[in-house]
């Protein structure tokens, strides 16, 4: 599943993860921390849409 910053449009790929901000590939979304931000705008996880 993929997941799409509403704001700055920063994807999220469970499978590949996010490797450069510490989330290790196969993380699904659910499973980040309740404080994750889009690493490139700052965007709460409920600014994310899935895809």
């Amino acid at each position: 599943m993929k997941y799409v910053c509403e704001l700055c449009g920063w994807e999220y790929d469970e499978e590949l993860g996010s490797p450069e901000n510490g989330i290790a590939p196969g993380t699904k979304f659910e499973d980040l921390p309740e404080d994750f931000e889009c690493p490139l705008c700052g965007a709460d996880k409920g600014s994310f849409s899935e895809q």
